[in-house]
């Protein structure tokens, strides 16, 4: 498609509990951004539950479907592409929208463009910033907790990832045991302004070991431990000096991948806990130090959502690079794997 030609693409998220559509143009314009949060149906279970997050997907996207075309006027001959959430993700979700999105596709004979959820995230700075290739990328949600060097659309090279628990996880599983509610890394920060984040001692999992990879299990181990010798803890404390490890810890990774990202001169983090203001802040300060420049999306695109599917179907869409309506779902779809 001619880079130079505006043209919308539909974009629809479902790879958890987020039941999202969106509207997206070439020209970085969002026209529709609909999200459907199904806390409420997964709050009582603390936790994700997949049949739960399908039978929701399957009654309010058609919903927002309709909502996104009343909402900005549009109609479907302003539509050139649909992009769907094809992997990594909960497989009966995936189904749901991809299933919706191609047999639009088919019926209005459009484009198919099959998204991973990780590029979703990767690509938003591009959304949302005049944000060119190279750049390194720690990508930290609630499945994934990695650091990459994005040279290209579909092109990423893999530097460190967790060898056990995503970051987001520990969070979660730290505000559970906390009984602080769902979703839980909104809650442990919360909890943690009002600590001190060096009350508490605890580890620093692969603190200053020389690669790139990461691990949150024993950090999140240590905390239940330290709460069954100290159930009287001040939660907050205890929140702020686990948060304040992950901090050391990505910081430390970071360092670790300068030398390997020596063309990069930006730092991105995305994904949903780049949406933690300390993370960030702690981020801004290491760029600061390090001649790089900080580039983080807007709190609301940090979290799933359906514009960045949308603009992954954009960037693609302007390459050609489009796919059959037979393309396969990925439950697990690595970000390193796309390029073939």
């Amino acid at each position: 498609m001619n880079c130079h030609v505006n043209f919308n693409v539909l974009g629809i998220e479902s790879s958890c509990d987020e039941t999202a559509v969106a509207i997206v143009d070439a020209d970085k314009k969002i026209h529709a951004n609909l999200i459907y949060s199904q806390i409420a149906e997964h709050t009582p279970y603390a936790g994700v539950v997949p049949e739960l997050a399908s039978r929701a997907h399957l009654e309010h996207l058609p919903r927002l479907i309709r909502q996104a075309f009343q909402d900005t006027g549009l109609g479907w001959d302003d539509i050139h592409g649909i992009a769907a959430t094809c992997g990594p993700g909960l497989l009966g979700g995936l189904m749901v929208g991809a299933t919706m999105a191609k047999t639009m596709a088919m019926a209005r004979n459009l484009p198919f463009i099959a998204v991973n959820h990780l590029e979703g995230h990767a690509l938003t700075p591009r959304l949302t910033s005049d944000l060119q290739f190279p750049y390194l990328m720690l990508l930290v949600s609630g499945g994934h907790c990695q650091l990459l060097v994005a040279r290209g659309v579909g092109d990423y090279a893999l530097l460190g990832r967790s060898l056990d628990d995503a970051v987001g996880e520990a969070f979660d599983k730290v505000a559970k045991m906390l009984r602080l509610g769902f979703p839980g890394g909104p809650k442990v920060e919360q909890a943690a302004r009002l600590g001190d984040p060096h009350a508490i001692p605890l580890p620093r999992p692969l603190l200053r070991h020389p690669s790139c990879d990461f691990s949150f299990s024993g950090l999140k181990t240590a905390v239940r431990m330290y709460l069954e010798q100290h159930p009287d803890v001040h939660v907050p404390d205890l929140c702020a000096s686990f948060q304040q490890a992950v901090v050391d810890c990505l910081l430390d990774r970071c360092h670790r991948a300068l030398p390997l990202a020596r063309d990069c001169k930006t730092l991105v983090v995305v994904g949903g806990v780049a949406a933690n203001a300390t993370i960030r802040q702690a981020l801004q300060k290491f760029c600061d130090q390090h001649d790089l420049v900080f580039n983080a999306p807007p709190m609301a695109l940090c979290t799933d959502n359906a514009a960045m599917i949308a603009w992954v179907g954009v960037e693609r869409l302007r390459l050609g690079a489009v796919n059959d309506i037979d393309m396969p779902l990925r439950p697990r779809w690595p970000l390193a794997e796309l390029k073939g």
